[in-house]
């Protein structure tokens, strides 16, 4: 029988408060993870995300954590991104009672974060960039904080905060307690770890691998100018999604467009102020739109439990992004659904990332309901797809756009009538090396010259 919080330690009325949000047993990472850090040892735990880290460090540190003075915290928690730092404070606060939970972020401005430190925070959660600037303005000092907890500490090190950490660290108490959270425990966190940590006791739950068969992976061969439509089908099929776009401006102009197209979606990225991110991640949190359009980056701190699906908008960086952008549904032991939109140029790296995450498998289909992408089911999924209408029924020779690519139906003028030979997507040559409207070729004047002076340009040798 798994051990209840009281039986962990927990104070009773810490207990009472995560009872009334509905938490009664605690989650694996917890239960083995919470007496250790009660004991005031050093930990270092790998779990995935949303396997309930937060309450793991967090107990601990609301429960043992000293009075602070002004500008003096006791207990700092580094996170790699301001959502999760929010979200982390937000945690904190819900059963803190009477300690003092504070957090400071860039995006903002800085006068209420000095005001907060000048009266005073036990528990300071941030991120690293921004301490450095109060610190560097002599808003705090970090010399009384004898409880750190690092948070994410993989994603600190693929964001390259991992030598801010460092500093960070090196200004705390020598005794502190140190307490490490990671997706995965080797390289650059190893290393954090053997530097920063006094015999730390090593708790891992789940997959070293994260498994991400729990979700529904499908992957849909569409075309560039079908994506909206095809995200669109992926949402209403599915349910709320996160949608991933690979820059600011992308996320933007899709969330509009999506919002053309009936579907209530707002845009999360670094280039929006912290007031608007905060309010975007809470309409979605509540369900008040359908579709969350984010970055990368600022998806790093996306923690929502009950996402329906994901789509890859844009194809992810790599197979570690892939992983990285599923893990948002598929969470907490509930299903879900991830939707791949892949262009023709796109089927074969595809494929390769499909292979390395065990994904090989699933088939490569069709966005059948869009009639400019339909496919050969029976086509081999790393094959390149050929669009529809490539071939004209009356010759069967291949029609070229201007733009050098094959011409699918969509391409054809919005009367339904194929472009007349003197159209923009015909075979005729725009301006330059365009053919003349004359009958036949003629020759370059340059060319006529050197040929009747009886000379070779000079150029050629």
């Amino acid at each position: 029988m798994q051990a209840t919080f009281a039986q962990l330690g927990v104070p009773n009325d810490i207990c009472l408060a995560l009872e009334r949000r509905g938490i009664n047993t605690p989650f694996e990472i917890q239960a083995a993870t919470i007496a250790d850090a009660l004991e005031g040892r050093d930990v270092c735990g790998r779990a995935p995300t949303g396997s309930g880290k937060t309450l793991a460090f967090g107990v601990p540190l609301v429960v043992t954590v000293g009075v602070a003075d002004p500008r003096r915290p006791r207990a700092l928690v580094l996170a790699p991104t301001r959502e999760l730092a929010d979200q982390i404070a937000v945690e904190l606060r819900s059963f803190a009672g009477d300690v003092r939970v504070g957090v400071v972020y860039g995006g903002v401005g800085y006068g209420k974060q000095f005001s907060m430190l000048r009266r005073g925070v036990d528990i300071l959660v941030a991120c690293p960039g921004r301490l450095e600037d109060l610190l560097d303005q002599d808003g705090l000092t970090l010399a009384d904080v004898d409880q750190v907890v690092i948070d994410e500490a993989d994603r600190m090190a693929d964001m390259g905060f991992l030598p801010a950490v460092r500093r960070l660290l090196d200004q705390t108490s020598p005794q502190r307690q140190t307490v490490l959270f990671s997706a995965t425990l080797d390289g650059d966190v190893a290393q954090l770890t053997r530097s920063y940590q006094r015999n730390p006791v090593r708790h891992e739950v789940g997959e070293a691998k994260p498994d991400i068969t729990l979700a529904d992976h499908q992957f849909w061969r569409v075309e560039r100018a079908d994506r909206i439509d095809a995200t669109v089908r992926a949402i209403t099929e599915n349910g709320q999604a996160i949608v991933f776009c690979r820059t600011r401006h992308g996320s933007d102009r899709l969330a509009r467009q999506l919002g053309q197209r009936g579907v209530d979606a707002v845009a999360i990225h670094g280039g929006h102020a912290q007031n608007k991110r905060r309010r975007s991640l809470a309409q979605f949190t509540a369900g008040k739109t359908q579709a969350l359009v984010a970055t990368d980056v600022a998806a790093r701190g996306i923690h929502v439990d009950e996402v329906d699906a994901v789509v890859h908008y844009d194809p992810p960086e790599d197979h570690k992004t892939y992983i990285h952008r599923s893990g948002r549904t598929a969470r907490a032991g509930r299903g879900g659904v991830v939707v791949s939109l892949v262009q023709p140029d796109q089927a074969r790296d595809t494929h390769r990332m499909k292979v390395k995450l065990g994904l090989a498998a699933a088939d490569t289909e069709s966005n059948s309901r869009s009639s400019s992408t339909r496919r050969d089911r029976s086509q081999p999924s790393g094959a390149k797809a050929k669009s529809a209408g490539t071939k004209s029924k009356s010759s069967g020779a291949k029609a070229k756009s201007s733009g050098g690519q094959r011409k699918s139906s969509a391409g054809r003028a919005r009367n339904g009538r194929p472009k007349s030979k003197n159209g923009s997507h015909g075979n005729q040559r725009s301006h330059n090396g365009n053919r003349p409207k004359g009958k036949g070729r003629s020759r370059p004047k340059s060319r006529s010259r050197n040929r009747n002076n009886s000379r070779r340009p000079a150029a050629r040798r």
